[in-house]
């Protein structure tokens, strides 16, 4: 486990003849419209493939959300081939802007067979629960919604009540989610939260640049920020993953830096955008950060 802040950066590849110049421009983060030019020089690196392996049980389900206002709403459980719910350790997604709990087991992320694969693998055995959050940034809302609350208040005793073990729970999200999955954690605490993963993590360092559609204004976005909350997550393996042509990337890299040096956090840097082949491309490092803590925690 590691014991300070681990950075691996990830350089551009060899580009063509007249696109040198630009390609070190923008591994430096020099250049205007750098994610736009990263991608139209081809410098985000390979995509990630979905595993060809056959996926295990995926239950899905609704329930009538107290916290998100009354709202119907969609979840499912993705289990590993073969393997019963119970007693398993569970890792709760948390999707993006835009998405539901059914993304992440579709085209684009193939969540269920990456999990497959990786237990197929040797990994340790765990369940993923995802639940829609709609736009509201995983946080309380002006109008009282709180798709964070219906996480640890609905959906973690629902997944209880189904036999799995939520004493100490994993956190994985993407983008939107990925800022839900450090505040989660955060609020949890360590004792509770046994390890989480930020992906492409929707953060601003500018209160007024933050998403209109997530929060009112900079004052809200300033009230539910974990831009310098790094301490709370001091005793929690953290990992942050964003690539070098993502439009969040120096405000998320600014952010690693600010934890402390004691800090169990591994932060990844390689060309990539904002994009589901790149998340496609981190996840088995991803999964096998969560199952290792969750197969120590408890």
């Amino acid at each position: 486990m590691p014991t300070r802040r681990t950075v691996l950066l990830g350089g551009a590849g060899a580009v063509a003849v007249g696109l040198v110049g630009v390609g070190a421009g923008i591994e430096r983060g020099v250049l205007p419209g750098r994610p736009w030019l990263q991608e139209h020089a081809g410098l985000n690196g390979e995509d990630g493939t979905i595993p060809d392996v056959a996926p295990g049980l995926v239950e899905r389900d609704t329930f009538v959300s107290a916290a998100r206002g009354g709202v119907e709403t969609g979840w499912s459980l993705i289990l590993p081939p073969g393997i019963p719910p119970d007693g398993r350790p569970v890792v709760v997604a948390l999707h993006g802007f835009g998405a539901d709990h059914d993304t992440l087991t579709g085209p684009d992320f193939g969540l269920d067979r990456f999990l497959a694969a990786y237990v197929e693998d040797g990994g340790t055995p765990f369940a993923i629960a995802a639940a829609d959050g709609g736009t509201t940034y995983w946080h309380p809302r002006p109008d009282g919604e709180d798709a964070g609350r219906m996480v640890t208040d609905e959906l973690l005793p629902l997944l209880e009540g189904r036999g799995l073990d939520v004493r100490s729970i994993g956190l994985i999200g993407w983008s939107m989610g990925g800022y839900g999955a450090l505040r989660l954690a955060g609020l949890r605490g360590p004792d509770t939260t046994a390890a989480v993963v930020a992906c492409s993590p929707a953060l601003w360092s500018d209160p007024d640049q933050a998403s209109s559609a997530g929060f009112a204004d900079a004052a809200e976005y300033e009230r539910e920020s974990v831009y310098d909350d790094q301490a709370d997550l001091v005793d929690i393996p953290v990992r942050v993953d964003i690539g070098t042509g993502d439009p969040f990337y120096r405000d998320v890299r600014s952010y690693v830096d600010g934890f402390p040096d004691d800090a169990l956090v591994t932060s990844t840097f390689q060309p990539g955008g904002h994009t589901p082949g790149y998340w496609r491309r981190m996840l088995p490092a991803q999964l096998a950060h969560l199952g290792e803590r969750l197969a120590t925690a408890g």
